[in-house]
């Protein structure tokens, strides 16, 4: 989709929402409850498509996992938890799903109505129709076969409140015009930004060496799994305003994703307990017969 196009750079107007219809909808049905989601003002749930399974999540440091199988097509579902509508900016592989830019949270997405549900089959190829995620090898993904390999195997959704329509632009001030007294603070203490600072650079040393580790791990797993530009589906949607109550999103949920021997590698699987040899698996009272 073009970016010089005002109605898809506009911050209020580059918003979708899903119709409920064709494969979009047959797909959204499938539910198997809610202890596998993730997120606070809106569920993620990734769910195989070959069986309607809503894949497994697996925490380790702080990051949350799904087993990618090579071949599968996937679809994300997201279900808005809160009491309004929401803007959901999705992105596969650091690619927006909806305009296929590099991925940022200021992007087009997907609007969910209080209480409702999308679920996001593939990539956006026009009003009418996607193309199906499906999990493969990384020659084979989308992100790499148009030059942007450096962040497979992630699936992030930034989401944004509306904008309430309010009475006063300027609630801080008095009937009079006066600034009312107990506005609030401008500026941090300069304790708490040392403070910060502090914290920051502790953060930033226990990142290095987590990544230098990471780095080791890398080299003994297999090759990592991505998602691929599928089969064109029926997928019709149209455009709607949303004005974003801020800047920042309000939320952004990720999860993770690799193939089953990778995340064992990784421990985010417990390996498979290899049965031990046993001294007398045959335990039996008679005698060595012959071999055969």
């Amino acid at each position: 989709m073009p970016a010089n196009n005002p109605s898809f750079s506009s911050r209020k107007l580059a918003v979708w929402a899903e119709k409920y219809v064709l494969t979009i909808a047959a797909v959204a049905c499938l539910h198997s409850g809610s202890a596998l989601a993730l997120g606070h003002l809106v569920d993620l749930e990734v769910v195989d498509r070959s069986d309607g399974r809503v894949l497994q999540v697996y925490q380790k440091d702080g990051q949350y996992w799904v087993v990618g199988t090579p071949g599968h097509e996937y679809l994300l579902r997201i279900r808005n938890n809160g009491g309004g509508r929401v803007l959901a900016v999705a992105s596969v592989d650091g690619v927006n799903v909806v305009s296929g830019e590099t991925a940022t949270p200021g992007q087009s997405g997907y609007v969910v109505d209080t209480r409702g549900s999308v679920a996001i089959g593939g990539w956006r190829t026009s009003l009418a129709r996607t193309a199906s995620f499906y999990f493969t090898e990384i020659e084979d993904a989308y992100a790499t076969r148009t030059g942007r390999p450096d962040n497979l195997g992630v699936i992030g959704v930034a989401v944004y409140r509306e904008r309430a329509i309010r009475v006063s632009e300027t609630p801080w001030l008095r009937k009079d015009g006066a600034m009312r007294e107990d506005r609030p603070a401008q500026t941090a203490a300069p304790a708490a930004e040392r403070a910060e600072a502090n914290a920051q650079g502790k953060a930033s040393a226990s990142s290095d060496a987590r990544q230098e580790s990471a780095g080791r791990l890398a080299a003994a797993l297999a090759p990592a799994v991505g998602t691929g530009y599928g089969r064109g589906e029926d997928a019709p949607a149209q455009r709607v305003r949303f004005e974003r109550d801020s800047a920042d999103p309000a939320e952004v949920v990720t999860v993770r994703y690799d193939r089953r021997e990778n995340l064992i590698a990784m421990g985010v699987l417990p390996s498979p307990v290899a049965s031990l040899p046993r001294p007398f698996p045959g335990w039996n009272r008679g005698f060595v017969p012959a071999p055969q």
